[in-house]
């Protein structure tokens, strides 16, 4: 990046602070167009099946069309900075953890309206919807279509009782 602004590295890192800044910078702006925001911003009032599948059929989509097959930030960096990293490891670590729990918040309300039983595991089925999360930000650098994603999202999803329409 810095080569084609015309700049040296450390230039470029400065203008952040650190490179741990930078990647600070980095993620609080890729959460903001990330294809899973919709559970950042679902309200009570938000249909959860609905938007676990609309939400995964976006996350197909968008990495279907990603012609580079990067993957999402978070996961990569989990990937390479968790365990390796004493600063942004943690950071990285509280953010996905902490979408396990926005996932549980999401589930509860669902519950709540009686759109899911009243005997659902809310952890545990939290803990499904980010594994499956995690693996299709894995698997869709190699796989690229968006009908075969789709299918093993909407296949988990079917199986998890979260597809809507299914």
């Amino acid at each position: 990046m810095s080569e084609k602004l015309g700049i040296t590295r450390s230039s470029f890192y400065n203008a952040f602070g650190s490179r741990e800044q930078l990647f600070d910078a980095a993620l609080a702006l890729y959460s903001e167009v990330s294809p899973d925001r919709a559970f950042k911003v679902a309200t009570p009032d938000s249909p959860v099946k609905q938007l676990f599948t609309d939400t995964f059929r976006l996350v197909c989509k968008v990495r279907a069309e990603d012609g580079e097959a990067r993957g999402c930030l978070a996961v990569n960096g989990v990937t390479q900075l968790c365990g390796t990293n004493a600063v942004i490891g943690p950071k990285l670590e509280a953010a996905m953890l902490g979408n396990v729990t926005r996932i549980e918040t999401i589930l509860g309300w669902g519950v709540a309206r009686g759109e899911l039983s009243e005997d659902t595991d809310i952890h545990a089925l939290a803990l499904s919807i980010k594994t499956l999360l995690v693996g299709l930000n894995v698997i869709c650098k190699l796989v690229r279509d968006e009908d075969e994603l789709w299918l093993m999202c909407s296949t988990t999803l079917g199986g998890l009782n979260l597809l809507e329409g299914g």
